[in-house]
């Protein structure tokens, strides 16, 4: 069996601008498993999945406890690295996320996503306390001995008004990449970004791996492998697919 680390490690490897690792994001041990014998090269949770396959919202309103819990049957059930969407640590404060993601990792998950919105309340984390929210994560990592990928994830697209310019965003979005990368990150997520030309000024211009979400679209993932990013998922879209054709089958039984 793989190490913890080993796969840590195989993970970290498959961030690579223009070859860039696709992550098919599941909710449970089950869809976990199927994407394992794809061919997948690594499992990658959603948040919102994992919350809407338990009759939760997204936002950490599904438990820790219970949440943690699926993370260790996901783990136990594939042989392949597993990142987290661990959402904002399920604490604002840095020990608690900190003491948190240490439970993460203890159940052998080898990366997590960690967001700069405030989970509950109104925009986003100042940038000095994200700063040391993110600095608290990484030494949780590194006083486990785990090389965990931290992916830290940017909301300032994706809670931007619906009115907004994206290009008005970019300027925001570098400064915290280059202080994220600063802190310990990783990797940097910008979901709700779909500017190619702005994609394409994020991965050159910060210094850590990107990460875009996508639609389940072949054509988009080879165009956004062209831009250079690193790491490609497509959050709740899987689910979502799944959820429609489950309700489409029972449908036409029910009707016939």
């Amino acid at each position: 069996m793989t190490s913890q680390t080993n796969k840590a490690r195989q993970f970290r490897e498959l961030h690579r601008p223009g070859d860039p690792v696709i992550l098919y994001n599941i909710w449970d041990a089950g869809s976990a498993a199927a994407v394992a014998r794809s061919g997948a090269k690594a499992i990658a949770t959603g948040s919102w999945s994992v919350a809407a396959a338990q009759g939760h919202a997204d936002g950490e309103d599904l438990p820790l406890d219970e949440m943690l819990a699926i993370i260790g049957r996901i783990v136990d059930s594939v042989e392949l690295p597993v990142t987290v969407d661990f959402e904002g640590g399920y604490a604002p404060d840095p020990e608690t996320a900190a003491r948190n993601v240490q439970r993460l990792l203890r159940l052998g998950a080898v990366g997590l996503n960690f967001e700069d919105q405030v989970v509950k309340g109104p925009g986003l984390h100042h940038i000095d306390d994200q700063i040391a929210r993110l600095r608290a994560v990484r030494r949780a990592a590194d006083e486990l001995g785990i090389p965990a990928f931290v992916n830290a994830r940017t909301d300032v697209f994706l809670k931007a008004a619906p009115d907004a310019d994206p290009g008005g965003l970019l300027a925001e979005a570098l400064a915290r990449g280059a202080a994220y990368a600063q802190a310990g990150a990783d990797g940097f997520f910008v979901p709700g970004l779909t500017d190619s030309e702005l994609i394409a000024q994020i991965c050159t211009r910060i210094a850590l791996p990107v990460n875009v979400m996508a639609p389940c679209d072949p054509q988009r993932v080879r165009a956004l492998a062209k831009l250079g990013v690193a790491r490609i998922s497509f959050g709740p879209a899987p689910y979502r697919g799944f959820s429609a054709f489950l309700e489409r089958e029972a449908r036409s039984l029910a009707a016939s």
